[in-house]
């Protein structure tokens, strides 16, 4: 006959409790340096440590963290260094545009040359072209796309398959988007920031306005 299952005990302590006191008394351990050494603690590869061991683990594991969201931001502050640039010589050239057609060859020079694009293109969305205007009212319901379209949108914009886009409405005044298509399927994503490229809307849809 088996014994019957005795119930598990409590811990004669409230772990809160405790957990408040040390939090509230951060000298409890300068009083007590003895148990810095003594309590041990779990580890999974080195067995048991002593809390001045993890602790000294936790901060080197912090340190690698604060390097690596460092490095993290220097990389994106150079990022974006380089774009805002970018963004300032191109402006100079597209304003020097005296036409449409060099405005379209000066934008996609230079964005291909800089970021490897495969299609850059300027395209007017006529009343009668039912499918594009489809195209537009699904993708741009908030002025801007970025991700991944179908074939038949992909071959529609860019005559191709791409594997990702950003699309951008110039203005609401004007039946053009900016089209914009990366091979690489992750290039354009929908969490991407749309501020780089706003200064570009803003300066075209001012020209195209006046050419």
């Amino acid at each position: 006959m088996s014994e019957p299952l005795m119930p598990q005990s409590q811990p004669p302590f409230d772990e809160q409790i405790i957990r408040e006191y040390l939090l509230d008394n951060p000298g409890f351990f300068n009083r007590h340096p003895e148990l810095l050494l003594a309590m041990r603690l779990p580890h999974q590869e080195r067995g048991a440590i002593s809390l001045v061991e993890r602790r000294q683990e936790l901060l080197r594991q912090r340190v690698l963290q604060l390097e690596e969201e460092i490095t993290s931001l220097l990389a994106m502050a150079a990022r974006n260094e380089k774009i805002y640039h970018f963004n300032t010589e191109l402006s100079f050239k597209l304003l020097n545009c005296v036409d449409l057609a060099s405005l379209k060859e000066v934008l996609a020079d230079s964005l291909k040359a800089q970021f490897q694009f495969s299609h850059v293109r300027l395209i007017t969305v006529l009343e009668v072209d039912m499918d594009l205007k489809a195209l537009c009212e699904q993708r741009l319901r908030k002025g801007y796309y970025f991700g991944r379209v179908t074939q038949q949108e992909a071959r529609r914009l860019f005559g191709a398959p791409v594997g990702s886009v950003a699309l951008v409405q110039l203005a609401t005044t004007l039946p053009v988007i900016l089209a914009i298509a990366s091979q690489d399927a992750t290039h354009f994503d929908p969490d991407m920031d749309n501020l780089l490229l706003e200064q570009l809307r803003r300066l075209l849809a001012h020209m195209l306005a006046k050419l």
